[in-house]
């Protein structure tokens, strides 16, 4: 699912279709996606001292679709993010 999304989030930002929200955060810039980012974080810490799962599951989503979106505008494509947490954490024993 996310290589998929992240080719929609590239193929939006390459053509810009009218009418697409993600088109939408790539005209504001990364001040409006740092702005979103913000706001969906805050959600899901709301979600999660909510006791809700269901809300919580939402509320992720949109953070990395968010998170995604300004990746993608700035460049740095999710094998960098899928390599550096490879890195840290893969064959770790703790």
């Amino acid at each position: 699912v996310l290589v998929d999304l992240e080719k929609l989030i590239a193929d939006r930002h390459q053509r810009l279709p009218e009418g697409s929200y993600t088109t939408y955060l790539f005209t504001k810039g990364v001040d409006k996606i740092g702005k979103k980012i913000g706001e969906e974080s805050a959600e899901v810490i709301i979600a999660a001292k909510n006791d809700s799962k269901e809300e919580l599951r939402y509320e992720a989503a949109d953070l990395i679709y968010h998170l995604m979106v300004l990746l993608q505008n700035q460049g740095v494509p999710m094998e960098e993010i899928y390599e550096e947490l490879s890195k840290r954490y893969v064959g770790r024993k703790e």
